[in-house]
């Protein structure tokens, strides 16, 4: 983000991308305060088990997040924008994930009236894991 620009969507976006790559609770706080501090509300949810059974879980979980850490507020119009994006995230990586297990992280980050969710996940079995990262982003 450069100083005296406005906030748009792809600042938006690379908040909900960094968010979703912080490897513990501790970073992820020290990125949505940082974050904060630009203007840009963040937050992240966990994530692991079978991708199918799975999908309607991490949309739940994405819009949850958003809700706990205020980045959006209690109406449709809000919930929809984060599940639709959480959606448009997850078909990115569904040709990788199909039949598969996942685990990591969901990245949700909104400044006015963009709104970003991205999702970066280890998929396969142990040790065999491709990495994948999806992204999906919203206008409320």
């Amino acid at each position: 983000m450069q100083e005296n620009q406005p906030i748009g969507s792809r600042d938006v976006a690379r908040a909900a991308v960094q968010l979703c790559m912080t490897q513990s609770r501790e970073e992820e706080q020290q990125w949505r305060k940082m974050l904060a501090q630009a203007g840009i509300a963040g937050a992240a949810a966990d994530f692991g088990g079978d991708f199918l059974s799975g999908i309607v879980r991490i949309v739940e979980r994405a819009v949850i997040a958003a809700k706990r850490e205020q980045v959006i507020g209690e109406s449709h119009l809000e919930e929809g924008g984060v599940a639709g994006a959480a959606r448009e995230a997850l078909n990115q990586i569904t040709p990788k994930a199909l039949g598969m297990s996942v685990g990591g992280k969901i990245g949700i980050a909104r400044c006015g009236e963009h709104v970003a969710v991205a999702v970066f996940f280890g998929i396969g079995l142990g040790h065999l894991d491709e990495v994948c990262i999806g992204l999906g982003h919203r206008a409320i």
